[in-house]
């Protein structure tokens, strides 16, 4: 069974367990790469920066940034690492930046690539 835990950056504290991602294309303000050791960064699947501003400014519009963010990630190949982890059993742990906890791109991300396996 695929596990991924999903995780508010700022809530986040080392050790950093195995295949810890941050999914932010930006880093997020006020946290040092010390803090993050051992996290890597896929900025490379997040939202890309029009989305990412678009939702922004309609985080009434849920459902549109859900099916615009999974079109884009059916385009880009960088969450295939991902999936492959969990295909051979691995728990993912995904950080993101949202104050949101249910409406953010790691919600989305998540319910993706569980759909992909």
């Amino acid at each position: 069974m695929a596990i991924i835990t999903l995780q508010r950056v700022y809530d986040f504290s080392v050790p950093a367990p195995e295949h810890c991602y941050l999914i932010d294309r930006l880093w997020p303000r006020g946290v040092s790469k010390e803090r993050l050791e051992g996290v890597q960064w896929l900025k490379t699947v997040a939202p890309d920066t029009a989305l990412r501003q678009w939702f922004h400014l309609h985080t009434d519009q849920w459902e549109e940034f859900e099916r615009r963010y999974r079109r884009q990630l059916a385009e880009n190949d960088a969450w295939r690492p991902l999936a492959s982890l969990l295909q051979q059993g691995q728990p993912l742990t995904l950080l993101y930046g949202s104050k949101d906890t249910e409406h953010n791109q790691g919600v989305v991300l998540r319910d993706f690539l569980l759909a992909q396996i």
